[in-house]
């Protein structure tokens, strides 16, 4: 039977040590799909957050945003953005809570008001994402401006529960840890996402499995039979929810555990 892997990228596909994608990884996933077998990423990165160094490995397809945007080969099968109103008061939010603030979507990343940044880890990803060459909107007021998903850096429990006052009308909270959150639009996750693509291919969620290392892959690792938390997985408490644990990414754990389900040999 044709079996289908959903991959999670940082941590997961990449090293948790230093972010580089290890040789056994690229090899066993081009492997597997050689054997007929679908590869995708699943990520919490919007599509344009999807480097050509994850895409030259060579994939089936990409789960991106959360499960808000999907790619089947060239085909894009789902696409779920904001209105512009919606995100203004996202917007406005932050700024009076006095929240550090990513915006994300497939086409473009933006960080509100960047010479404000307090987090260091805030300011690491913005000089990050300008030593990238990432040329990024400046006025995210501008009726032009659209938004998939973003994520925040809180400094405190109030200052976050106030900001969710608003957002939690249109938005899921995925807390990652080091007072820092992701947030998805109600009805979508990287569980969500394999859905669309079983269905798209016509699969039984039998066939799927499922590879990740944090909090935002708990809806994928808990929805499939068939899932995998890496050895470096935070929080530990994905261990118990899977169908196996692997070694860590820079240890060859992705690899190791697609010999263990068959994909490769």
């Amino acid at each position: 039977m044709k079996k289908i892997a959903f991959f999670d990228i940082d941590g997961t596909l990449t090293s948790e040590i230093d972010g580089s994608i290890p040789q056994s990884a690229i090899d066993a996933i081009r492997e597997a799909r050689a054997a007929g077998n679908l590869m995708f990423i699943n990520t919490g990165r919007c599509f344009q957050h999807v480097e050509p160094r994850f895409r030259e490995i060579g994939f089936d397809g990409y789960i991106c945003g959360c499960g808000t945007n999907i790619y089947c080969g060239d085909e894009e099968i789902l696409y779920v953005g904001q209105t512009h109103e919606t995100m203004m008061e996202i917007l406005h939010q932050a700024r009076k809570t006095g929240i550090d603030i990513v915006f994300e979507s497939r086409k473009e990343i933006a960080f509100d008001r960047p010479h404000l940044l307090k987090n260091p880890e805030a300011i690491k990803l913005y000089q990050d994402f300008t030593s990238w060459g990432y040329v990024m909107p400046t006025d995210l007021e501008d009726p032009g401006f659209l938004s998939d998903k973003f994520a925040l850096w809180y400094e405190d429990r109030a200052q976050l529960e106030e900001f969710l006052s608003v957002s939690d009308r249109y938005f899921e909270c995925i807390d990652r840890g080091g007072y820092f959150c992701e947030f998805v639009p109600h009805g979508y996750s990287k569980a969500t996402g394999i859905q669309r693509v079983l269905d798209y291919y016509k699969l039984d969620k039998s066939a799927a499995y499922a590879f990740g290392d944090s909090s935002n892959d708990l809806a994928m690792l808990s929805y499939v039979p068939n899932s995998v938390a890496m050895g470096n997985s935070d929080p530990q408490s994905l261990f118990s929810l899977v169908s196996y644990v692997t070694k860590n990414a820079s240890a060859d754990g992705l690899a190791l555990a697609l010999r263990h389900f068959g994909f490769i040999s």
